[in-house]
């Protein structure tokens, strides 16, 4: 989470589900307008101008999630890690949801105090911040002190939990709009989404393996988890204790040397390879407000997000970064099928046009473990994967091919790759690189 920026603190949030959907309907009605003006102008003056269709409803868009809050403001943060698949006036526009949006005034933030442990701040704490000195999408962080510690409390948005599938419910046809998305291809990735996300909004859950993550983390070099405090901590309110520092994209701006920068990057991607490949249980909310960087070392922040891999989609997934898998398309094909990204139904041209997608994806995916380090400062190697994914979300027989394909578990692994390739890109570091251990798939 980040500091927010001087922005107008929310004194209210919709919580009941008709107010709610009101809002999102009312978004989803503006985007329809936005399609008619655009289409109607184009048709009258033959102008292309969609750059600015895709301005206008980005802004609206997001100025209405992030007054809901929860489940919409959450969706937009996701989608703005992944410039493959969306258009970047949007990702430009939801990137404020990482850490910027609108906070909540305090009677607010007392009265889930008083509702969820029947104390006000000041009568649990010593001091409480008024101002909330970060928030996101599902809660918002406010410093406090306490016996002459400091600590981080997090206060989760009033309804968040509550209004859930009802608003991801509402906000699909919006997204299938927008994003020119077919319904069954998205079904089983928002029922993944709704399942994370309700975790997130269980801050008991997200303590307990928030000290358990730690643990199974604490030998890793220059890497620090802060200490977690039950008892002042409920199903809304998590504390922890504060750590100073650089939030990561701040540090990654900064007059650090570069090998300062390569050293905390390569700390980063270590952490993400011994969860993903050693503990199958890993952190999957890689977004720079979730990492501070203090004295040289890396703290990691938040474990709202996680995501647990079994040992079969681990040993499938993972075949498929395998340079004599992905190279060799008979060897290819077997396991796109396997993984559901080749459905018997497909004809011999589709699975061509299909092969031909898949082989290039998991190459871009697979580049940076093929020779063991890898430069993420390189701008080329980003450009060649907004291009691909700007490529084929305009291919007009691929749209017609993007039925329900794949497994929904890829999702959160999928976001979290990515999502470290551009936080190591953002310290312009070359970072040594693991293959999995391939001959456990074949054992």
């Amino acid at each position: 989470m980040k500091e927010p920026q001087d922005q107008r603190e929310q004194t209210s949030i919709p919580k009941h589900k008709i107010g709610r959907a009101a809002s999102l309907a009312g978004a989803g009605v503006r985007v329809g307008v936005n399609y008619l003006k655009y289409y109607g102008k184009k048709k009258l003056t033959g102008k292309d101008e969609k750059d600015r269709f895709h301005e206008l409803t980005a802004a609206e868009t997001y100025s209405t999630f992030s007054k809901l809050k929860g489940g919409p403001l959450k969706l937009a943060q996701m989608l703005s890690m992944d410039r493959n698949l969306i258009p970047e006036q949007y990702v430009d526009e939801f990137s404020k949801a990482q850490y910027s949006a609108p906070p909540l005034s305090f009677p607010l933030v007392v009265n889930t105090f008083v509702k969820d442990v029947g104390k006000k701040p000041g009568e649990l704490f010593d001091s409480f911040t008024h101002k909330a000195v970060a928030g996101a999408s599902i809660g918002q962080v406010h410093r406090a002190e306490k016996d002459g510690k400091s600590y981080a409390v997090k206060v989760q948005y009033p309804g968040v939990a509550d209004s859930l599938k009802s608003d991801l419910a509402i906000v699909k046809p919006i997204a299938m709009k927008l994003f020119q998305l077919d319904a069954k291809a998205i079904e089983p990735y928002l029922k993944e989404v709704e399942a994370r996300l309700l975790e997130e909004t269980d801050y008991e859950l997200e303590l307990r393996r928030s000290v358990e993550l730690a643990k199974s983390s604490e030998e890793l070099p220059s890497t620090r988890f802060p200490a977690y405090f039950p008892e002042l901590s409920s199903k809304r309110i998590l504390s922890m204790e504060w750590v100073e520092g650089d939030l990561l994209d701040v540090y990654a701006n900064s007059t650090a040397s570069q090998e300062e920068k390569t050293r905390i990057a390569q700390t980063l991607w270590d952490f993400y390879h011994h969860q993903i490949h050693g503990l199958r249980l890993f952190h999957a909310d890689p977004h720079p407000g979730n990492f501070k960087v203090h004295e040289g070392e890396l703290w990691v922040l938040d474990f709202g997000c996680v995501k647990e891999l079994s040992n079969e989609f681990y040993r499938t997934y993972f075949q498929l970064l395998n340079p004599d898998v992905f190279r060799d398309e008979e060897k290819l094909k077997p396991v796109l099928y396997e993984v559901g990204l080749l459905l018997n139904s497909d004809s011999p041209h589709e699975v061509r046009k299909l092969m031909q997608v898949f082989q290039e994806s998991i190459e871009l995916l697979a580049r940076p473990f093929v020779h063991g380090q890898f430069d993420f400062g390189d701008e080329a190697y980003f450009k060649e994967l907004a291009d691909f994914g700007e490529r084929t979300r305009k291919d007009e027989e691929l749209q017609q091919l993007n039925t329900s394909r794949g497994n929904a578990d890829a999702l959160y692994l999928n976001r979290t790759y990515f999502g470290l390739y551009n936080l190591v890109g953002s310290l312009g570091a070359t970072v040594k690189t693991r293959m999995p251990d391939f001959s456990v798939f074949t054992a």
